[in-house]
């Protein structure tokens, strides 16, 4: 194989995943970033990345035009299929979600397949990043690349996996400094994506003795988080019913050395959220009913409606009538600092209030207003006024919530529900 340093790599998809990782690689080798999004190349183009994972000054450091990205490092966004003919190795970082029965929707990464191997040639590489069940690399899009190129898979091009662990809106832990896990569809091949990634990412690399291995290591992280989240939240649970405070009892447990420090939430997003249904979809396709894992998928799913009738149940005890109450949620992104608004869960809470005749305004200054429209059909508050409300439900902990007088935003008798358990206790009527 060819020294990794004389590769010209091709990034397909440019969301969260891949724009971080484009920009990594550009600093290196020619970087060509491939998204069918014609806004978004233009935003791109423009030195933009509205899901602010990339500031403006990194990415334009590395732009490059047409003509300057040959034979130089540099990172050209674009969605002309042509310009993925001077690419040896393609990286694939598209979304896998699920669809509305929570089965896993492999349409967007069969479609990158297809689009790389239009342009597949001899001795390239391609690469994904995409979560997936063990076995879809090599069993659902080595086929597919094989059906569009003509080319043998492992004799004329090969693949390799290597699973994303972006956590957007986190500026500590980018994208070079994650551990990666690599993998390869032979021992030498494996090698040279070892190679590749170890000369970008500058935590290092621990390369996986399999593509499955690899694929399965991803969606277990995610699963494991999940479940270790669904424990604490049937924990709340509990504890609400027995009248104990749950944050104080986690705070008094985590003084052992072993216990981990999970809290209660809504778990929403595109990862935590989604890797757990792939890894049971694979599991019942294998003839085994995954129990635990499901259970806990259950338990989180259902926590949006538990803090709906929570909040309900306190409005009720302060004497409001439920019927006309007005209500104000804070975020609607699915986690704090970040404007991804993709499978969040706070959308749960504002349903739940909705069903119960309440009026309910959302404000969240980290989301896009029309991107809120248009998913979800509501018009986000642009400020806080003077006027008051029944009930405050923090759903998202974003830094700008921390400072705002929330006391003011209730009337005399409202309440402040605080899912995140972040606000001060002396101000809140109850936690989750």
């Amino acid at each position: 194989m060819e020294n990794v340093n004389k590769k010209t790599v091709a990034i397909i998809g440019l969301g969260y995943v891949g724009l971080p990782l484009a920009v990594e690689f550009a600093k290196k080798y020619n970087t060509i970033g491939f998204d069918i999004n014609e806004k978004r190349i233009v935003e791109l183009k423009a030195g933009k990345d509205h899901t602010l994972e990339v500031s403006s000054e990194h990415l334009k450091a590395v732009l490059k035009t047409d003509e300057e990205l040959l034979g130089h490092e540099g990172f050209l966004p674009t969605n002309d299929l042509a310009h993925l003919k001077n690419a040896n190795i393609f990286i694939v970082t598209v979304p896998t979600p699920t669809d509305k029965n929570n089965r896993p929707v492999l349409t967007p990464l069969i479609k990158a397949s297809e689009t790389v191997g239009k342009v597949l040639k001899k001795g390239d590489i391609v690469i994904y990043e995409s979560t997936v069940y063990p076995g879809v690399t090599e069993d659902e899009c080595v086929p597919v690349l094989e059906a569009y190129s003509g080319l043998k898979f492992n004799e004329d091009f090969f693949a390799g996996y290597s699973p994303e662990r972006i956590n957007p809106g986190d500026k500590e832990h980018t994208v070079a400094k994650i551990l990666k896990v690599t993998s390869g569809s032979t021992p030498e091949i494996a090698e040279v994506v070892d190679q590749l990634y170890k000369s970008v990412i500058t935590a290092g690399t621990f390369k996986a003795t399999s593509i499955k291995v690899a694929e399965a290591a991803k969606v277990i992280e995610n699963s494991q988080r999940d479940i270790n989240i669904a424990f604490v939240n049937e924990l709340a649970k509990i504890f609400n019913l027995l009248k104990i405070n749950t944050h104080d009892v986690l705070e008094a447990a985590g003084t052992k050395w072993n216990f981990l420090p999970f809290k209660p939430g809504l778990v929403g997003g595109h990862c935590i959220g989604v890797d757990p249904y792939y890894l049971a979809q694979k599991a019942q396709e294998s003839g085994y009913h995954p129990e635990i894992i499901l259970a806990g998928r259950r338990l989180n799913d259902s926590m949006g409606d538990y803090v709906c009738q929570e909040i309900v149940k306190e409005m009720i005890g302060k004497g409001q009538c439920v019927k006309g109450a007005k209500s104000l949620i804070l975020g609607i992104t699915f986690k704090e600092n970040c404007p991804d608004i993709r499978n969040t869960k706070a959308i749960d809470i504002y349903h739940g209030l909705r069903g119960f005749h309440i009026d309910v305004d959302v404000f969240d200054p980290w989301a896009n207003a029309s991107e809120v429209k248009q998913e979800f059909g509501i018009d986000l508050v642009e400020k806080l006024e003077e006027h008051t409300y029944h009930s405050v439900i923090l759903a998202v902990s974003h830094n700008a919530f921390l400072s705002l007088d929330i006391e003011k935003l209730k009337t005399d008798n409202g309440i402040i529900y605080d899912v995140k358990g972040v606000l001060p206790a002396e101000i809140v009527t109850k936690r989750l």
